[in-house]
């Protein structure tokens, strides 16, 4: 089904995702293009209605304050320009604002309310299917929300032309790989290939303490791995991916620099031998839950927390080494049993440890001890654009201190993070 499209135009604005949010919200359609967009580019867009051309402080370039092209102002669509040549901003009172959204989408523009899961997976399992054609797609199927919904849209649309590859890294969550394998390869009876590159992995990563180093070894290193799986199948010409919005819009636009690369946006080499298959790329986190229920997925799955390509080489922070790793897995394993004991593991969106490469003095044993310090964290967000900082009971977290610092190798200090997002992101790294 052909879906309304309200078409925001990146002219600088640190509101982007909200306003994309907000108009969905609505039951409509839109996404974010940069203010270059050419007039070919904006012909090819199915069912825009109008366009936000969106000013913010980021409106100056190199220099050069930015416009859009006057095939833009001229295309015969409403244009609602905010924070641009004198245009006020957006109203401050949320109500105000959506109101001000509101009007111009449906009595400006008359849009309808057409944007729903149903239809966007059947104009998915449509778009799949034309693009791969009778050719076969491998996935990279991590287990994560949006890898699964991922094998989910690409069974419901190919079927058996899909493969899914599971690669451990030897940066899974304890008991992970296993749990992967039940779930795919047993009771949703996918083509699944199994592979454990964990020497592989932890021996290109040794001595990397730079964090986006770190992830482009990991990301260029996974194409590696599917390209190798790759050769042993015949077809193959396609590369799944659970590529989201908010991976998109952090690895940087035209305006705004890079708050970090994602391993499936910015990790990517060159010489990339796949054509990518990326269903949920225009989905924020919270829309790629709902399609997975739309899509059958049971609610451990769907609702699972979000884990990062890079895996826990993003938690073990600085140059990874294999001790510390394991200090990182079992923390978390800990983190992990004693939240969903208490009730808080399907209460808070994320949680997780981190261990950063640094040591302390303490005492174990009546002796000194230099060991490493525990990172706790745990947050709420919706979108994952910005999140609050999760008020966990102070009587928990000692009894989490005393179980990590008691059972885990290493380790003599437990901390918790206090910072939102903004200003500091979900990961550390």
């Amino acid at each position: 089904m052909k879906q309304d499209m309200i078409l925001i135009l990146d002219l600088g604005s640190e509101e982007n995702p909200k306003i994309a949010r907000e108009i969905r919200a609505l039951g409509v359609y839109t996404e974010i293009h940069a203010h270059d967009i050419t007039a070919e580019e904006l012909k090819g867009l199915p069912g825009v209605k109008g366009i936000i051309l969106n000013g913010g402080p980021n409106h100056v370039v190199d220099g050069v304050e930015i416009d859009a092209g006057e095939h833009v102002y001229n295309c015969g669509l409403p244009v609602l320009p905010v924070d641009h040549k004198g245009a006020a901003g957006w109203p401050e009172d949320d109500e105000a604002r959506k109101a001000a959204l509101r009007n111009f989408v449906f009595d400006t523009c008359h849009a309808e309310a057409n944007w729903n899961m149903d239809n966007f997976i059947a104009d998915q399992v449509e778009l799949i299917r034309r693009q791969v054609g009778d050719k076969k797609v491998l996935l990279a199927l991590s287990g994560g929300v949006d890898s699964s919904v991922v094998a989910a849209l690409l069974i419901r649309a190919i079927g058996k032309q899909l493969t899914c590859v599971h690669v451990n890294h030897g940066l899974l969550r304890k008991g992970e790989p296993e749990q992967v394998c039940k779930v795919f390869g047993e009771e949703m009876d996918a083509n699944l290939v199994y592979v454990d590159a964990t020497d592989r992995f932890l021996d290109k990563l040794a001595g990397v303490s730079e964090p986006e180093k770190k992830r482009h070894i990991i990301g260029a290193e996974f194409i590696r791995v599917f390209e190798e799986e790759a050769r042993k199948l015949d077809g193959i010409e396609f590369l799944g991916q659970g590529t989201i919005y908010p991976d998109i819009i952090e690895s940087g636009t035209k305006t705004v620099k890079a708050v970090k690369s994602h391993h499936n946006v910015g990790g990517l080499p060159e010489d990339l031998q796949f054509e990518l298959v990326e269903p949920l790329k225009m989905l924020f986190k919270d829309e790629v839950r709902a399609c997975g229920r739309a899509l059958g997925l049971p609610d451990s799955m769907v609702n699972r927390q979000p884990f990062p390509g890079p895996g826990l080489g993003v938690r073990c922070l600085g140059a990874i080494t294999r001790d510390r790793l394991e200090a990182v897995r079992e923390s978390d394993a800990i983190l992990r049993e004693e939240f969903a004991k208490n009730g808080l593991a399907d209460k808070v969106w994320q949680y997780f440890t981190a261990i950063p490469d640094i040591k302390s003095v303490g005492v174990r044993d009546n002796k000194r001890a230099d060991e490493w310090c525990v990172i706790i964290r745990a947050v709420n967000t919706v979108d994952a654009m910005t999140a609050t900082v999760e008020n966990v009971p102070f009587e928990l977290l000692q009894h989490i201190t005393a179980r990590i610092t008691g059972e885990v190798k290493g380790v003599n200090r437990v901390l918790f993070d206090l910072t939102p997002k903004p200003t500091g992101t979900i990961e550390w790294e």
